[in-house]
């Protein structure tokens, strides 16, 4: 089962008819390329979480950032708030591109968070397919993490201050309280419809796109690990330095190659969790996104606890910086300096 890639648009395009590269453009290519409005709140994740039901595609921008192009046009979704009524904007992007041609360690993540942020996000939902390290977390079990372990190696660009500025920002707690508080509400909410929860976890990342030998993967267990993938970071990472609050919803499918009863799995079987799973992501994050727009979210959305703290960060005096960061965290933070 390791030939399985662990990612959203894997587990929904088998069960669903896929769009060609050319089909999936001139749909994308029908909407409007701008957007007048505010867009707080953000999915990562695959192709799947794109087509949720309740939700209108009502337009695709194209964003250059100083740091390229992000890995897929971003997808504006309206949607009506079963709480109050409104309509509420989010913005989706698709992690590996509109057909999964980009390996983990070429996600353009500084891009991605860029751009999100540029469009007035403040606030990320990022879904990922995992194996899991613990026998307690089943493939289709859900984890809402609260800590990660790094085992990337370094050849992925991972913070937006280099190049003549320099900033340290805190990342003991890597994902957002606040939000998890809202996931984890929701989440449970759904174990009557066949979703199972498990509430805190340590992911580790890893760089793929290899998966794990068995000697890592026992290795892992060891050290705490409760689930393992190649996505969170420096993904997570660059929220932070953005003030934008992130949290994942991590979905098992495999127990990656730890588990000694795992050489018995079949194909059909994978797929089977796969399947599952893509259905539960969808009802749970439209379950999560509605709980956010509650006017008693307003302020956890816009990360009111996170404005401006990377101004305590930086160590580089302004008069200092390189001319080319400058222009860079200009337009990561207009105005801010």
């Amino acid at each position: 089962m390791r030939f399985f890639n662990r990612s959203f648009s894997s587990i929904s395009k088998p069960f669903r008819r896929i769009e060609s590269p050319k089909q999936l453009a001139r749909r994308m290519a029908s909407l409007p390329s701008t957007y007048d409005g505010s867009v707080p709140i953000a999915i990562i994740g695959g192709t799947g979480l794109r087509e949720l039901p309740g939700f209108s595609q009502v337009a695709s921008l194209n964003i250059e950032t100083p740091w390229g192009a992000p890995s897929s046009p971003i997808t504006i979704l309206h949607h009506e708030c079963k709480h109050n009524g409104k309509t509420v904007a989010i913005a989706f992007l698709s992690r590996h591109g509109p057909h999964h041609q980009i390996a983990p360690h070429e996600v353009p993540a500084r891009a991605n968070i860029a751009a999100l942020r540029s469009i007035g996000v403040r606030s990320i939902v990022a879904f990922s397919a995992v194996g899991s390290l613990q026998e307690e977390i089943k493939p289709r079990d859900f984890v809402i993490p609260d800590q990660v372990i790094d085992r990337t190696k370094g050849v992925r660009p991972w913070t937006f201050f280099e190049g003549g500025v320099v900033a340290h920002v805190p990342f003991g707690d890597p994902f957002d309280e606040g939000i998890a508080k809202v996931v984890r509400e929701c989440g449970h909410s759904l174990e009557g419809e066949g979703v199972t929860l498990h509430d805190r976890g340590t992911i580790i990342c890893m760089e793929g796109p290899q998966f794990s030998t068995r000697a890592e993967s026992k290795m892992y267990r060891s050290w705490g690990g409760s689930v393992i993938n190649m996505s969170v970071l420096p993904e997570a990472k660059l929220a932070r330095e953005a003030e934008i609050a992130y949290q994942m919803i991590c979905m098992s499918t495999d127990y990656d190659c730890w588990h000694e009863s795992t050489a018995d799995v079949t194909v059909e079987m994978v797929m089977g969790h796969m399947k599952a799973n893509a259905d539960n992501a969808r009802r749970f994050i439209t379950a999560v996104l509605d709980a956010l727009a509650g006017e008693e979210h307003s302020e956890l959305i816009q990360a009111k606890h996170l404005a401006g703290g990377i101004k305590f960060g930086v160590t580089t005096p302004q008069t200092s910086w390189s001319a080319e960061g400058k222009k860079k965290l200009d337009w990561l933070f207009p105005g801010y300096w």
